[in-house]
C-alpha cells in the first residue's frame, strides 16, 4: 500500500514539475511582454471614462479563465495536443509587435487574446478552447476601438437617448428643451456626454449581460437567446436611465452636485439599473415558460 502510495506522489510531483516548467517560461514572457503595454494603458486610455471599463474586463476574464482551469485539464487529459496553436502565437506576436512599435492599440491589446488562443490550442487542443472560450471571448470586450467607428454610432445613440430624456421628462411637467445633444432645463444647459450614451457603454453593458448569462447559465436555449438580444435595448433604456437621474440632480441640487460626486454616482445607477432590468427580464422570460410548460401539461393530461 505505501509502495502505490509513493508512486501515486512520485507521479503527481512530477507533473507539478513538468506543468512548472511549462507555463513559468510561459509566464515570465507574459510579463515581460505586457506589463508595458498595461502600464500604458491604465496611465493613459483606460483612465477615460469611456474606456474605464478595461481593466475589470480584464480581470473578470482572468477569473472566469482561471475558474475553469481545472475543467479544461480534466476534459483535455490523455487527448493529443495541436500543433496548429503555433499560428495562434505567431499571429498574435506579429500584430503585438506592430501594435507594440506603431502605437495601434487595437492590435496590441488584442494580441493578448490571440496569444493565450494559441498556448491553449497547443497544450490542451480544442477540447481546452471549448471550455475556456468564454473567458477568451469576454476579453474582446477591453479592446479599444477604432475611433471613426466608435465616433459613427455614439453620436446617434447620444442623440436617441437625449430625445427619450427630453420626452420623458416634458411630459413630467418639468421645464426642458433640447438641441441635438444639449438639455436646457430650467436655468441649466447639459451636454449628453459620450461616456453617458456612447457607444463604449454599451458594449460594457453588453458585457454585463452576458456576463449574467454565463454565471446564471439557463438550459433553455430559447432563453439566452432572447434576453442576449434584449440586452441591447436594456443598456439604452440603462443609459435614459443615468441621463435622467443626472439631469434632475443639476436641476434641485445645481450644477456643482450633478458635475462632481452625484455624477459618479449617477454611473453606479446606470450599471444597477442595467442589472436590475437584466435580472427582471430574465425573471419574465423565465415565469413566461413556466407558464408555458404547465400549460401543454395541463393540454397533455386532457
Amino acid at each position: 500500500m505505501r509502495i502505490i502510495q509513493s508512486k501515486n506522489t512520485e507521479v503527481l510531483n512530477h507533473r507539478a514539475r513538468a506543468s512548472i516548467s511549462t507555463w513559468l517560461p510561459l509566464a515570465l514572457g507574459l510579463l515581460v511582454m505586457y506589463v508595458p503595454s498595461l502600464y500604458d494603458l491604465i496611465k493613459g486610455i483606460w483612465s477615460s471614462d469611456e474606456q474605464m471599463h478595461g481593466p475589470i474586463v480584464l480581470t473578470i476574464s482572468l477569473w472566469l479563465i482561471y475558474r475553469n482551469w481545472s475543467a479544461m485539464k480534466r476534459w483535455s487529459f490523455g487527448k493529443n495536443t495541436n500543433a496548429w496553436g503555433w499560428t495562434a502565437i505567431i499571429f498574435s506576436l506579429i500584430i503585438y509587435t506592430i501594435g507594440r512599435s506603431q502605437n495601434i492599440i487595437i492590435f496590441e491589446v488584442g494580441s493578448v487574446i490571440w496569444l493565450l488562443v494559441g498556448v491553449i490550442w497547443l497544450h490542451h487542443g480544442i477540447t481546452g478552447l471549448k471550455v475556456q472560450w468564454f473567458g477568451l471571448f469576454f476579453m474582446i470586450f477591453m479592446v479599444p476601438l477604432p475611433s471613426l467607428l466608435v465616433d459613427a454610432v455614439t453620436m446617434p445613440m447620444k442623440l436617441a437617448v437625449s430625445y427619450v430624456v427630453d420626452q420623458i421628462l416634458f411630459w413630467m411637467n418639468y421645464p426642458i428643451a433640447r438641441t441635438g445633444v444639449i438639455l436646457q432645463i430650467g436655468q441649466y444647459s447639459l451636454l449628453v456626454a459620450d461616456a453617458c450614451a456612447g457607444l463604449h457603454t454599451l458594449l460594457t453593458l453588453e458585457a454585463l449581460g452576458l456576463l449574467y448569462l454565463n454565471l446564471v447559465r439557463r438550459d433553455s436555449v430559447v432563453r439566452n437567446m432572447c434576453l442576449a438580444i434584449l440586452i441591447i435595448p436594456i443598456s439604452f433604456t440603462a443609459n435614459v436611465i443615468r441621463v435622467m437621474s443626472l439631469t434632475l440632480i443639476t436641476y434641485y441640487f445645481g450644477d456643482e452636485a450633478g458635475q462632481g460626486f452625484l455624477h459618479g454616482f449617477a454611473g453606479m445607477v446606470l450599471f444597477l439599473s442595467a442589472l436590475m432590468l437584466i435580472i427582471g427580464v430574465d425573471t419574465v422570460i423565465q415565469t413566461y415558460e413556466s407558464l408555458r410548460q404547465r400549460h401543454r401539461l395541463a393540454k397533455s393530461d386532457l
